[in-house]
């Protein structure tokens, strides 16, 4: 059975366990961990997971402050008044193709209209162009920016919540 919700902190802990067992070559992950359940502590982001059967298979989060790492004060991707960005998309690959994803996305895209944020904005590199489709399928059309980072470009685009 499948449960979508804000995550815990209990469900984070699990989320970012899993992520660095399965990372263990990269040490960056130890320190997302801390930062973004600090961050979800302190309403600076919320991240929506799905679970099986509580185990977490899938989750987005959305940053609400421009200080969260991942935007590093761009204003034009989240300026902590009325734009925030849509990041960390990720789903068991066993579950892909199931509509999981497709479900947080309409969660976290409420919450954040509920909280008076008017435009979300997601980044996808340039070269996976499955992930550009189905983000301009979601309705993040607008295009925003672009930069490299780690070498690859990224595309960023945004949606207008007021159309929701």
């Amino acid at each position: 059975m499948f449960t979508y919700r804000k995550a815990t902190l209990f469900d984070l802990e699990k989320i970012w366990d899993k992520d660095i067992k399965e990372n263990k070559d990269d040490e960056r992950y130890i320190k997302w961990k801390k930062q973004y359940i600090e961050y979800n502590k302190n309403e600076e982001c919320a991240t929506f997971v799905v679970l099986d059967n509580e185990e977490p298979i899938g989750q987005i989060t959305v940053l609400f402050s421009p200080k969260c790492s991942a935007v590093k004060n761009q204003i034009n991707l989240c300026n902590g008044i009325d734009i925030a960005n849509m990041n960390a998309f990720r789903i068991e690959k066993k579950y892909e193709n199931q509509g999981h994803i497709s479900k947080l996305v309409k969660m976290a895209e409420e919450y954040a209209k509920k909280k008076g944020i008017k435009y979300l904005t997601i980044g996808s590199e340039a070269k996976e162009s499955r992930n550009l489709a189905i983000y301009l399928h979601f309705g993040y059309t607008e295009f925003v920016t672009s930069k490299f980072e780690d070498g690859d470009l990224i595309l960023f685009y945004r949606k207008n919540l007021n159309n929701l």
